[in-house]
């Protein structure tokens, strides 16, 4: 990518992407956000892509998750630390199941910017530009929060440095204490509904008190007291992208400086597109939807534009298809994949495509939905001897009512009691954690199965 300059994506088709009223402001923000330090930095992505590289090979695995779409108004120190605190309880949970190191990557710090199936949106007769996430335009439906404003990017990145901040306060503290981590999690399978989950959070707990004996205490090993967590964002808003895109100095490659890893939507991901331009040409671990339309030629376009020299853990691909579809779209792209030889983590988003419409008109996620199409993206992996090297969920530590079912049994009619997302349904918290109890022993019965195999 020698001759690749940052600001190659304004010469190809843009897609998803606003049109600013004033060139003027836009030109300020965008000179300003370049002055700015980065918000992450080339050592941390380099250690991402060799923790990715090592999900590519089943030597770990991939738990990415947050917010469908961050919030100005959301924004708070309490619900940072909460979707942190999930995350962690479900990646001990994981750990367990896949006995290999689990990959840290939030949804968070930078997750600002929506794609959205139509530009105008109506209500009560009256037509509006849609609703683009809040680094683009405002919630409220008015025809002065739905126009562009850049200096909406001034804000995000001040959010996104915070959380930042934040979050690797959380990371080497003592928050993510291994023995704090699992007492949340029993506060979880103490509860009457969580009952089945309790022999597994016990199995952990025996482990835990093994280790201790052991002299592998918290006090005595500082790995046990901190976590590697890493952020990631739909690189959408090329603007904001290019602003905060840095060159290393160590390295002499460009770093995508708003987030560790970056992803191409299922809705930009054309390969002669703007943000495929963008995204070939950093350093940056790249995510990219995978959905229905996606063609076996057009991954394999794809993969020698975004990984030409095949590189593991620069690429990986997040399946998302719905439940019921896997099994006619999955296998002829991991036929695809395994044509070319090319080296990827295959990563299962079961949120995109299980999105309906209740009985009370909210949009929702049913549990059982996104718990199948992980289990058929499990399924489908071990027929054809490949390896489900992650999954990737819109979820939330808060307490909120979005998705239907799990063990707390949300209902349609529970819908509007918290419903806040800007966007799409998120998992809440009790609901995240039993899905990673349930991926666990999915993860669990894979390893049985390839030791039998061994042993044969």
């Amino acid at each position: 990518m020698a001759d690749w300059q940052k600001s190659d994506w304004r010469n190809k088709p843009r897609v998803q992407m606003p049109d600013y009223t004033d060139a003027g402001p836009l030109a300020a923000v965008e000179k300003r956000l370049s002055s700015y330090p980065p918000l992450v930095f080339a050592g941390e992505v380099r250690r991402l892509k060799a923790e990715l590289g090592a999900a590519s090979r089943g030597e770990a695995f991939l738990l990415q998750g947050g917010d469908c779409a961050e919030s100005f108004a959301e924004f708070a120190a309490d619900n940072i630390r909460d979707t942190f605190k999930v995350m962690l309880q479900m990646a001990m949970v994981l750990t367990y199941g896949a006995k290999v190191p689990v990959v840290k990557v939030g949804r968070m710090a930078g997750q600002m910017a929506k794609p959205r199936s139509a530009p105008t949106e109506t209500v009560d007769g009256v037509e509006l530009p849609s609703y683009r996430g809040d680094i683009i335009n405002g919630f409220d439906f008015t025809p002065e929060a739905r126009i562009p404003d850049p200096e909406r990017m001034a804000q995000a990145y001040l959010q996104a440095a915070a959380s930042l901040n934040l979050l690797r306060a959380f990371s080497s503290g003592g928050f993510a204490d291994v023995r704090k981590v699992h007492q949340w999690t029993l506060g979880f399978t103490d509860k009457p509904e969580a009952e089945k989950y309790r022999e597994l959070a016990s199995r952990i707990g025996d482990t835990l008190d093994f280790m201790e004996a052991a002299g592998l205490t918290s006090a005595t090993n500082h790995e046990l007291q901190t976590v590697d967590f890493y952020t990631s964002h739909e690189a959408l808003l090329l603007e904001y992208e290019e602003a905060l895109c840095r060159m290393d100095s160590t390295s002499g490659k460009w770093l995508a400086g708003s987030g560790h890893m970056i992803w191409i939507g299922d809705r930009t991901r054309q390969p002669d597109g703007a943000h495929v331009e963008f995204c070939k040409g950093v350093m940056n671990p790249i995510g990219l939807k995978c959905g229905p339309s996606m063609t076996s030629g057009h991954l394999k376009s794809l993969m020698a534009t975004l990984n030409p020299e095949n590189e593991a853990g620069r690429l990986t691909l997040i399946a998302r298809f719905g439940a019921g579809s896997v099994g006619e779209h999955l296998p002829r792209l991991i036929k695809a994949v395994e044509e070319e030889g090319a080296k990827v983590v295959w990563s299962c988003d079961p949120m995109h495509g299980n999105t309906i419409k209740s009985s009370t008109g909210y949009k929702t996620r049913p549990f059982d939905s996104v718990l199948r199409e992980v289990k058929e993206f499990f399924a489908i992996h071990n027929a054809e001897g490949t390896i489900p090297g992650g999954v990737h969920f819109e979820m939330t530590g808060q307490d909120v009512t979005e998705c239907t079912g799990g063990v707390r049994d949300v209902t349609d009619e529970d819908l509007s009691d918290r419903y806040h997302t800007a966007c799409d349904p998120r998992l809440n918290a009790s609901q995240s954690l039993e899905l990673a109890f349930l991926v666990a022993e999915e993860l669990s019965g894979r390893r049985a199965g390839l030791e039998r195999a061994k042993a044969v």
